[in-house]
């Protein structure tokens, strides 16, 4: 049954490529094209922008309210929203609909996130197959920006090439739709029997209070960079085509998720974490030094953790669910959605008052180290008991 295993993981992640990679982080290549064109302002970007990410995170508490549906459907569904969404951007719409589209786009993307994670990992017992789900995100991303590139070089406007990304995604669509039915009906017990267990942390595994606002921090300390390195790239080099740089963040994403699992299989939860927060705090700040070669070391250090950080602590959110009354991972999903709407919204309004985005890499950083620090917390108490979960 190794071949079930290898297509479930191989679906899932293509749904990622579509609904994370193409439909939720295309927007970051595109932002600086579509600015150039006039489909949309730089204001006008930050709040669509934000919309996206409060959009992840109304989905993400969707998902947690909608608990009778199957994790299936919904990821199908999440499916095919999220090449609509796509298709919608390429006609000739005023800023405030874009602003809405990418909201629903947003929505789509956590419902796909979520609940594909899980499909795979708890209906199809599959949880070696997280870092491969992951790394869907970064290939999607690469995808999405090397096809972005090559259709610029046509010469093809900002709304052409949301067409171009859009009848891509309904190729993968398919595939991703027809797999996952496929693979649905053989048994889970079937799919499992080849599939290693969760690893056990070699470290206290975080409470869930505290896993939840790490992560919260994480969403915050990440989106800025994930938001506005090419924008930043254009306004400093403009003879680099700064799609290619955000080309490089989805290439250090893809693998990053396999070598975070294997680090924290090695490590246990706790300290990977605190590692991946510390090099990701580290690529988010290095751009103020505005050097060509910096941008790229950015893109990669960023790239290569922040999927990193999903594929830590969404199976370590996993291992609490049975200790707590909520669905674990929609609600670390919407604490990282709740980071990603104040991210741009503080980018933007500092923007607007020093034209630079240098403060707001630093305040990003700074979150990161602060998530960082709150792994180092003690959970044991004086007496050698375990402290309560937090």
């Amino acid at each position: 049954m190794r071949r079930s295993e290898h297509a479930a993981a191989f679906a899932a992640a293509v749904v990622l490529v579509i609904s994370m990679g193409f439909s939720r982080f295309a927007f970051t290549g595109l932002y600086p094209l579509m600015v150039t064109d006039h489909q949309i302002t730089v204001s006008g970007g930050s709040y669509a922008a934000s919309a996206n990410y409060a959009g992840y995170l109304i989905g993400a508490l969707l998902v947690s309210l909608l608990s009778g549906i199957s994790a299936r459907k919904m990821t199908e569904f999440a499916v095919i929203c999220s090449v609509i969404t796509l298709g919608l951007l390429a006609f000739s719409l005023p800023e405030w609909l874009i602003i809405t589209i990418r909201g629903f786009s947003g929505a789509f993307s956590a419902i796909a996130m979520v609940s594909a994670s899980h499909w795979l990992i708890h209906d199809r017992k599959h949880h070696g197959g997280a870092p491969a789900l992951y790394a869907g995100v970064g290939v999607g991303i690469l995808a999405s920006a090397e096809l972005i590139a090559f259709s610029h070089s046509f010469n093809l406007t900002s709304q052409l090439i949301w067409l171009v990304l859009a009848l891509a995604t309904v190729a993968l669509a398919v595939l991703s739709l027809v797999m996952i039915s496929r693979v649905d009906r053989v048994a889970p017990s079937a799919v499992s029997t080849h599939t290693a267990s969760p690893s056990r942390d070699r470290t206290e595994t975080l409470g869930p209070t505290r896993l939840v606002l790490i992560y919260g921090l994480a969403g915050f300390g990440y989106i800025i960079t994930a938001t506005y390195l090419p924008l930043i790239v254009k306004s400093a080099i403009a003879s680099v085509d700064p799609v290619h740089v955000w080309a490089a963040f989805g290439l250090a994403a893809a693998p990053s998720c396999f070598a975070w699992h294997a680090i924290r299989t090695r490590f246990g939860t706790t300290p990977s974490l605190m590692a991946n927060l510390l090099l990701q705090a580290i690529g988010v700040v290095l751009p103020i030094l505005h050097t060509p070669s910096v941008y790229i070391v950015s893109a990669f250090l960023v790239g290569g953790t922040f999927m990193g950080t999903v594929t830590i602590a969404m199976p370590a959110g996993r291992q609490l669910a049975s200790k707590v009354r909520f669905n674990m991972l929609a609600v670390m999903t919407a604490s990282f959605g709740v980071g990603q709407i104040i991210g741009p919204l503080v980018a933007s309004f500092l923007y607007g008052r020093t034209h630079s985005f240098d403060l707001s890499l630093v305040i990003a950083g700074g979150s990161l180290l602060v998530a960082a620090a709150m792994c180092l917390s003690p959970r044991r108490r004086s007496s050698g008991a375990l402290a309560p979960a937090e």
